[in-house]
């Protein structure tokens, strides 16, 4: 609800603003009671982008209600007796606008630039020419590190069903999937479904289901974080 106390030397407005084109427009804006209208406008131009003399202003209370047509440029904003939480709304008059056929807020309105892969490569100073330049000086810098086979040679002894034990933090559980898992990048992955909630997901990952488990049991690790360990029996002590 709009404050109706004055206080005291506070000659200023905090006002909604909204627009007639621009539907996510919706900010606020402190106003001087002594600006006046066209001022307002003036303000109003360069958050909005809409000029001054295609502009209508309409003044509605915190309860939606219309009050008035802001139409005199001369007469001071105060003379309508705004209150902060009412709302100034912008209409745009101009068809031809930069506001209106929605491009400044949505981008797909807006044509882009395109270039085929042809003309692409006749270019000179392009960020594909620069990489390949420093491809050809440092081989070593710019090789796949990582192949499809990562890790493979340690998946050998691992198998679906073993118990095992996670690194870090000594989590045990059941090996649940060993394969790759592009989702997640190159190389080996084992899915582990955890004896306690201790996971990420229900062996559901990026969209992919690897395997199936409770939901936050589940975790895709490394082969080089899995070891093998008994099952844990929920009695044991850690002390005799």
């Amino acid at each position: 609800m709009a404050s109706r106390l004055q206080i005291k030397g506070d000659d200023s407005v905090l006002l909604r603003v909204t627009h007639s084109n621009l539907k996510s427009f919706n900010t606020d804006v402190r106003f001087s009671l002594q600006m006046s209208v066209e001022a307002v406008k003036e303000k109003l131009w360069k958050k909005c982008g809409t000029s001054v003399n295609s502009m209508q202003l309409e003044l509605y209370d915190d309860c939606k209600n219309k009050l008035c047509d802001l139409s005199d440029d001369s007469t001071p904003l105060g003379f309508y007796s705004p209150l902060d939480g009412f709302r100034i709304h912008v209409i745009d008059l101009d068809p031809s606008s930069v506001t209106s056929g929605g491009w400044l807020e949505d981008t797909s309105l807006v044509e882009k630039y395109s270039i085929s892969e042809d003309e692409y490569n006749k270019r000179s100073g392009t960020f594909r020419k620069f990489k390949e330049k420093m491809a050809s000086q440092n081989p070593s810098a710019f090789r796949n590190k990582m192949s499809d086979d990562y890790m493979e040679d340690l998946c050998a002894n691992i198998k679906v069903g073993d118990r095992c034990e996670v690194e870090p933090g000594e989590k045990r559980g059941v090996v649940k999937y060993v394969g790759r898992a592009e989702a997640l990048g190159p190389g080996f992955w084992i899915g582990v479904q955890y004896d306690e909630p201790l996971g990420k997901h229900d062996g559901m990952v990026k969209g992919t289901r690897y395997f199936q488990c409770p939901q936050l049991c589940g975790a895709m690790v490394r082969p080089d974080k899995v070891g093998d360990y008994p099952e844990r029996d929920p009695f044991e002590e850690d002390e005799l």
